[in-house]
């Protein structure tokens, strides 16, 4: 997966590849983190939203990670920028839900 990611950050891009589902980067950090390694996750996330800003799964991974790795302030800046992403979303999701939750702690 890293191989695959570290491809497609030096692969010229591409208008057809303008709409693609999901970068590679952001897939290795979900990976990572569903194999309990936050703080590469973290590392993936960060690096995949340098190239595509504002995707709601990066930054709900990136703010999950930071949970998991203890970092509060990270969580919470993570957790603050999908809150301000999503602030006119009609419909509830747990990334949402999560993120109302530890901000209401603090």
């Amino acid at each position: 997966m890293r191989a695959a990611a570290d491809l497609e950050d030096r692969t010229e891009k591409h208008i057809a590849m303008e709409n693609r589902l999901s970068p590679m980067r952001e897939m290795l950090g979900e990976m990572l983190l569903a194999v309990g390694q936050p703080k590469d996750a973290l590392g993936a996330f960060e690096a995949s939203l340098r190239v595509a800003p504002n995707r709601y799964r990066s930054i709900a991974g990136a703010a999950k990670a930071a949970e998991s790795i203890g970092d509060r302030q990270a969580a919470r800046i993570w957790y603050e920028r999908l809150l301000q992403l999503t602030a006119e979303a009609d419909t509830e999701r747990p990334d949402m839900t999560a993120a109302r939750t530890l901000m209401a702690r603090n």
